[in-house]
């Protein structure tokens, strides 16, 4: 018992001190007290007064046990509602503490969420632009020219930020394997052509000796049928050696027409292959010809697509620069009205700049 508790007395008991009083151990100064009290009168129960005076101390050790009883249960009611107090009262500190914290990091997490937004919208244009070196199989020289214009066409600067080196790498690697595919297609195509070109000399020169062939066939019948038919002349002259001169006449005659048809045959034959060399050689003149135009369209069609994207560029150059000019006027317009306020110059170029960025809420610069 310390010196503090010796001096409480049952009066002194209060809801102040009740903390102090009511622990382990902290009423038996009470109880000593009331010892002291009682245990020192030594009553005598042979007189109505002495048993009047035990009566009186045993209604004052309840009187005292009441004293400290009833201050002690009205602080362990305290006690009791004191964990709904305390629970209810961190529920509400942890609850605004959570708002706080949530409401401090807010511009963190939209800021995350906007950065996360851009390094999406950069990927995927990255992406996008190697798609163009892709699935390069059948495509023709013409199709692949296009897809180098498109990657050319592709600008490189500041609105790639830190994702301009890797664009400018898939920029480059792309037009590497395009250029690369593009020779290879123009080779195989010039390749194709030229088998066309030939199997068509392939085939004229089959239908020319076919025809050569023909003729001389013809030619040969028509010497062996001359030859028999003159042997047989020959021999029917021996055994008609007494026909008419007449008869001898009309033979001559009938072999000379036989010959002249012959003649014409052959001339025919020559003519035929004369036409038919002409036909070829005019074919293939005319996919000479062609070629030459498919190749100048084409040089037509590349110069007509560099031409727009170069146009494209510059236009939306200009556009970048009439907007950056714009923008400049008008933030340089809300930096003099500051000013005007006596505001210096240095504190309204950064209060402009700080709204333009939207780091002011509910401000904006209309453009």
């Amino acid at each position: 018992m310390s010196a503090h508790q010796q001096l409480i007395t049952v009066d002194d008991i209060s809801e102040e001190n009740a903390p102090a009083i009511y622990v382990a151990g902290g009423l038996k100064q009470f109880i000593e007290i009331a010892k002291s009290e009682v245990e020192g009168e030594v009553p005598d129960l042979t007189t109505r007064k002495g048993r009047e005076r035990i009566a009186s101390l045993a209604a004052k050790v309840s009187k005292s046990k009441t004293a400290v009883e009833k201050p002690g249960r009205d602080y362990l009611r305290r006690l009791k509602e004191m964990p709904k107090v305390v629970e209810a009262e961190l529920r509400e500190f942890v609850t605004a503490m959570d708002n706080l914290r949530d409401h401090v990091r807010q511009p963190l997490n939209e800021w995350q969420a906007a950065e996360d937004a851009r390094v999406d919208r950069h990927n995927n244009a990255i992406a996008h632009l190697k798609l163009h070196a892709e699935a390069l199989e059948g495509i023709t020289a013409e199709d692949l020219a296009d897809r180098i214009a498109k990657v050319e066409a592709i600008a490189l600067g500041e609105q790639w930020q830190e994702f301009e080196a890797e664009a400018a790498r898939a920029k480059d690697d792309s037009l590497k394997v395009l250029r690369a595919a593009l020779v290879a297609r123009q080779q195989y195509e010039a390749e194709q052509a030229e088998l066309a070109r030939l199997r068509a000399e392939a085939e004229a020169r089959e239908q020319k000796e076919r025809e050569e062939r023909i003729a001389r066939e013809a030619a040969e019948r028509a010497r062996v049928e001359a030859e028999q038919k003159a042997q047989a002349e020959s021999e029917a002259t021996q055994r008609r050696e007494l026909e008419a001169k007449a008869a001898a006449d009309r033979r001559e005659l009938e072999l000379k027409l036989q010959a002249e048809q012959a003649e014409r045959a052959r001339a025919q034959a020559e003519a035929d292959r004369v036409a038919v060399e002409q036909r070829a050689e005019q074919e293939r003149q005319a996919a000479a010809r062609r070629a030459e135009e498919a190749a100048e369209q084409a040089r037509l069609d590349e110069r007509r697509r560099a031409d727009a994207a170069a146009a494209e560029i510059l236009r939306q150059q200009q556009a970048r620069e009439a907007d950056k000019a714009h923008k400049s006027k008008v933030m340089g317009a809300a930096k003099e009205a500051l000013m005007s306020m006596n505001i210096t110059e240095e504190l309204a170029k950064a209060i402009v700049l700080k709204i333009a960025r939207g780091e002011v809420p509910n401000i904006t610069i209309n453009f």
